[in-house]
């Protein structure tokens, strides 16, 4: 799916949300120090699509904050080990300065040296769950490392983010997302641990449908939207929210690493069919729950 000749889109943005939409949380916003940030751009440059807003993390929290998101929930991975703990003290810095405004979810890697300390820690100090991308990290998400994490995180009770579906996938990933991100072991992972809150990001792209079953069966598995619903990959169906369990899902942007108008799927949501309350729901209600949001 990934290829250096995916599009940017020169959509035109808006300069706030779209007039008639509840208040936003953006539930997939990434934040990273500066040159991890410009390493991600370079890799996006040369295997996926040109990122349109390559902006320094307190400038895009300024960015959505100005044009009318009224909280964010802030996400990044660790993408090897012994440096969890820096981005975890990076995430920190960064909620400070914008306190009562941001989100932050920890990150570690999965199978570092005292991974579960890391996050206890994190925890401690004020960060919200943790965030995971299978692609990146090239985990088994039902092996003895990532029970850990799991363990650790369902006894705190704080949520997961975790990119667990199999696209969009990359050649130049050092593992095969195809292998490692199948629906069952998501499904494997909510037996085990049933009190842990689980979000998958872009609605499970693109096992969609699957994810779509999931929600319906288990409460403790939730669904962010990011980027699969603004017709830029391409996909056999349109995905239509309306015939989704509108309590297990949550708006995303994935800003700043996309290739079109920051508030494209705002726009999409806008136009939808979905009733006021449903989209109430999917944009500020289930993020407030999710990552207990006060």
């Amino acid at each position: 799916m990934l290829h250096s000749d995916l599009p940017i889109l020169n959509d035109k943005e808006g300069g706030y949300i779209p007039k008639g939409l509840p208040r936003v949380i953006d539930a997939h916003v990434h934040v990273f120090p500066g040159k991890i940030f410009s390493s991600i751009w370079s890799w996006f440059d040369q295997h996926a699509w040109k990122i349109r807003y390559q902006m320094d993390t307190s400038s895009l929290i300024q960015y959505l904050l100005g044009h009318g998101v009224s909280h964010i929930v802030a996400l990044q991975y660790a993408h090897k080990p012994g440096i969890s703990q820096m981005l975890n003290s990076y995430m920190l810095k960064k909620c400070n300065e914008f306190k009562g405004e941001i989100t932050g979810m920890a990150t570690v890697f999965p199978g570092e040296q005292g991974a579960d300390g890391i996050l206890m820690n994190a925890f401690a100090n004020g960060l919200k769950g943790v965030k995971l991308h299978a692609h990146v990290q090239c985990f088994d998400m039902n092996s003895h490392n990532m029970d850990i994490i799991y363990d650790v995180c369902e006894k705190k009770g704080k949520p997961i983010v975790i990119h667990a579906g199999r696209e969009p996938k990359s050649e130049k990933y050092a593992c095969d997302p195809y292998e490692i991100c199948k629906v069952s072991k998501i499904e494997a992972v909510l037996k085990n641990f049933p009190k842990l809150n689980i979000c998958v990001p872009h609605l499970g792209f693109d096992e969609t449908k699957q994810y779509k079953d999931l929600i319906e069966k288990y409460d403790t598995l939730w669904l962010d939207t990011a980027m699969v619903i603004t017709d830029y990959f391409p996909m056999d169906n349109k995905i239509g929210l309306e015939h989704y369990r509108a309590d297990r899902v949550m708006y995303g942007s994935d800003f700043p690493n996309i290739p079109y108008a920051w508030d494209r799927e705002l726009k999409g949501l806008n136009q939808s069919s979905l009733t006021f309350e449903n989209l109430e729901q999917i944009l500020y209600k289930n993020a407030k729950i999710f990552f207990d949001i006060i």
